[in-house]
C-alpha cells in the first residue's frame, strides 16, 4: 500500500492527472440531453451514456431533438463539433430517424445518397482531425404487429449505415439489432417502460398523459445506453478499457 501511495505520488509530481479522453455525441432526440429531468419522462440514452465509463471519459453531448444528418450539418452543429476535436478523441455518430421524413425537404436524406454522403462526411471529417468515428444504427421504435413481431421501420437506413462502417473500416455499434433484442423481450406490454408512457394525472408535464413509441424513458434510456456501453466493451477501440461495465 505504501508502496502504491508513493508511486501515485511521483506520478503526480511527473506529470499531473491523467488527460481526459474525449467522447462526442451527435445524434437526433433519441440520444440528446432532455432538460429539468427531475420532471421530464423523458431521456436520451446518450445523456445516460457517461454513467457507464471511468472517470477519465468526459462525453459531450451534442445530439438535438428533431435533427437529421442533413440538418445538423446545415445548421452549423458539425462544423461546431469538429472544430473541438483533437487526436484520439472519438465521434459517436446515431442518426436515422429524422432523416426518413419525405415531407420535410430541410432534414430529409435519401439513405442511399445523401444520407451515406454525410455519414461518410462526419467519418473523413473527423478522421481528418486525428478523432476516431464510431458509427450507431439507429434505435428501434416500439411498433408490434398484431402477431406480437416486432415491425423494422427504418427502412435502409440502418443498412446504408453498415455498409459504410463497412466501406470505411468504422467501427460500429448495431443499435437496431441490440435494441431490437432488448423490446421484443420485453415484449408489447413491457415494453412500454421503455419509451415515453405516462398515465394521465402522473406527471405535472403531461397531465393528459403520454404515448410515445419513439423517444425514451429513463428506464429505456439507461439500458439503450448499457447496450451501446456493450458494444463499445466489445470492440478493440482503446475506449473498451475505460467501460465499467
Amino acid at each position: 500500500m505504501i508502496r502504491y501511495v508513493l508511486l501515485s505520488l511521483c506520478l503526480a509530481a511527473l506529470g499531473g492527472a491523467p488527460a481526459k479522453i474525449d467522447v462526442y455525441m451527435i445524434g437526433d432526440s433519441t440520444m440528446a440531453d432532455r432538460p429539468t429531468p427531475e420532471k421530464n419522462p423523458y431521456r436520451g440514452w446518450g445523456q445516460l451514456f457517461p454513467a457507464f465509463f471511468d472517470d477519465s471519459v468526459a462525453v459531450h453531448n451534442f445530439a438535438v431533438n428533431g435533427r437529421s444528418t442533413r440538418s445538423f450539418i446545415d445548421e452549423g452543429r458539425w462544423a461546431a463539433v469538429s472544430a473541438q476535436l483533437h487526436r484520439g478523441d472519438y465521434v459517436i455518430i446515431q442518426f436515422g430517424h429524422n432523416d426518413e421524413k419525405k415531407e420535410d425537404s430541410t432534414r430529409y436524406t435519401d439513405p442511399a445518397g445523401s444520407y451515406r454522403r454525410n455519414l461518410e462526411r462526419f467519418v473523413k471529417e473527423s478522421r481528418d482531425r486525428g478523432a476516431i468515428p464510431i458509427l450507431c444504427t439507429s434505435i428501434v421504435r416500439r411498433s408490434f404487429d398484431a402477431t406480437g413481431i416486432l415491425r423494422a421501420t427504418h427502412g435502409d437506413y440502418p443498412r446504408a449505415t453498415r455498409e459504410v462502417a463497412a466501406a470505411l473500416h468504422v467501427p460500429m455499434i448495431d443499435l437496431e439489432k441490440a435494441t431490437g433484442g432488448l423490446v421484443s423481450a420485453a415484449g408489447p406490454e413491457k415494453s412500454k417502460a421503455l419509451y415515453g408512457y405516462v398515465d394521465a394525472g402522473k406527471n405535472e408535464m403531461f397531465p393528459e398523459g403520454l404515448k410515445d413509441d419513439t423517444h425514451l424513458s429513463l428506464a429505456g434510456a439507461t439500458a439503450v445506453a448499457k447496450l451501446a456501453a456493450l458494444g463499445i466493451r466489445a470492440s478493440s477501440l482503446p475506449l473498451a478499457a475505460h467501460v465499467t461495465l
